[in-house]
């Protein structure tokens, strides 16, 4: 799957976190790698100061980081989208 840098796909995972047990909040804070996953309270935390780029790789890595199962969702669509996440490798 190709990642698109577009606001349409940042809605897309933004609704991955809605459809989950996390809580996704864009805070503005100094962290190392852009995000801070809390488990014990299910918060993912992402720099509000990040360009769209950066949230898009911030959430496609929390995402492969939480291994969530598609299963779990809901809608169809979620559980697609995810699984295609899955076999999506990011490169720099």
């Amino acid at each position: 799957m190709a990642v698109k840098y577009t606001k349409h796909f940042l809605d897309k995972l933004e609704s991955l976190f809605s459809a989950s047990s996390y809580i996704l909040r864009y805070e503005k804070g100094n962290f190392k790698s852009g995000y801070c996953v809390l488990k014990e309270t299910k918060i993912v935390i992402v720099n509000k100061y990040f360009p769209l780029e950066g949230k898009i790789n911030a959430l496609i890595d929390i995402l492969s980081e939480l291994n969530l199962d598609p299963q779990e969702f809901k809608d169809k669509t979620n559980q697609d989208f995810l699984t295609e996440l899955r076999q999506t490798t990011l490169k720099f």
